[in-house]
């Protein structure tokens, strides 16, 4: 074969959430996109604050000597200061510039992050159902994924995640509000799962992904890992809080009491040289530096998940309601493959839990017009009346 063997076994069991996606691409050509319900992917519908396009045009017009050169590793000075300042008022928890990297977006930070800490077999244990491409994330450097199961309504197991940390445990990474179920992990929580690891290891890492950070409902909050725990970084990127995912620009924020912290800074920044992001892209950059405190219009999500939340509840389908992000993890009546299926004979695309490791369960994206939501409920309601 002319191919590595790794990726020939991951393009086998490659995201479910892609393979819908291209199944719509070819149902759209079928029938009409407008015939079509497309649920599967997580892409941000919303535009971008309008602030965005007059800073993107603004900076476009500067022609200063080098600012479209090379720069440190880890992104301009100027940006991780800004940087720096929000994670320090987000997380109630003081921080400085030298604790930032900038990435391309949070699978940039991601890799560069297990690229810095795992040595080959290391685990990292991360929570079902889960956002798959973890498990790619953490092959790329040898590392092994140890899936553990979340409680019935989607939050921590502390019991399952203690009988899974073993002496190779690396790292545990969690992420909240939660892909694919909205799920938030609660303070308590976080106490809980710090007090246990600190217990039992205080050298594993936990790392937090929150691209979802700010996207939240009903007065809820997400608790932050740094003021808990020393051996921590967050990853987050812009693509969800300001709609630019194809821009690819984020951050690592990373405890400054972390174990061997300046050791620590020094790996991150080669690895997102080595990997060949060398840095997040300047223009996106300077951009976010000066969207530090700007959205997206959350009350936009908050209106189609309410309207997704009782549509689905009036026909009978059980469900947690999510607390932030963009998705509703909805349990399905049959296999949840065959019900996705089922699905699609009404021109609906959403993707099944089994691509989350969540089988049982289907995940409906919500970044979509309130009338594809409106004029798909009633195929919703129809696929299931067949197996009640």
């Amino acid at each position: 074969m002319s191919i590595s063997d790794s990726i020939i076994q991951s393009i086998e069991k490659s995201s479910w959430i892609r393979k819908m996606f291209e199944e719509g691409t070819k149902l759209k050509e079928k029938v009409g996109a407008e015939n079509v319900f497309d649920f599967s992917l997580g892409n941000p519908d919303l535009k971008p604050p309008s602030k965005f396009f007059s800073e993107l045009e603004n900076i476009a017009k500067e022609h200063k000597d080098g600012v479209h050169g090379y720069m440190p590793n880890d992104g301009f000075p100027f940006v991780k200061e800004q940087t720096a300042k929000k994670v320090s008022k987000d997380h109630n928890f003081k921080i400085n510039e030298n604790s930032i990297i900038m990435t391309c977006g949070a699978a940039g930070g991601l890799n560069t992050i297990f690229k810095t800490i795992l040595n080959p077999n290391d685990e990292v244990i991360v929570i079902k159902p889960y956002f798959v491409e973890y498990g790619f994330y953490i092959s790329n450097h040898n590392g092994k994924i140890v899936l553990v199961n979340s409680a019935s309504d989607f939050s921590l197991n502390i019991k399952e995640i203690e009988n899974a940390i073993t002496d190779k445990t690396k790292a545990i990474l969690i992420n909240s509000p939660n892909n694919p179920t909205g799920k938030i992990y609660s303070e308590n929580q976080i106490i809980e799962l710090t007090t246990l690891l600190k217990k039992k290891n205080s050298e594993i890492f936990l790392i937090s992904d929150e691209p979802y950070r700010e996207i939240v409902y009903d007065n809820n909050e997400v608790p932050s890992i740094l003021k808990h725990y020393d051996n921590s970084l967050i990853v987050t990127s812009y693509s969800k809080t300001l709609s630019i995912p194809g821009e690819r620009i984020g951050y690592i924020a990373v405890n400054p009491k972390a174990n061997d912290f300046s050791l620590l800074m020094s790996g991150l920044k080669l690895s997102n040289r080595i990997l060949g992001f060398v840095n997040a892209p300047a223009l996106m950059q300077r951009i976010v530096a000066k969207l530090i405190n700007e959205t997206v219009e959350i009350d936009i999500y908050r209106k189609r998940r309410d309207i997704l939340v009782n549509g689905l509840k009036k026909a009978g389908y059980e469900f947690t309601i999510p607390e932030g992000a963009f998705y509703i993890f909805v349990k399905s009546p049959i296999d949840d493959i065959e019900f996705v299926n089922e699905l699609k004979s009404y021109n609906i695309l959403v993707v099944p839990g089994t691509g989350f490791g969540g089988k049982g369960y289907f995940r409906i994206s919500y970044c979509v017009s309130d009338k594809t939501i409106l004029t798909a409920l009633p195929f919703f309601e129809q696929a299931l009346k067949k197996y009640k």
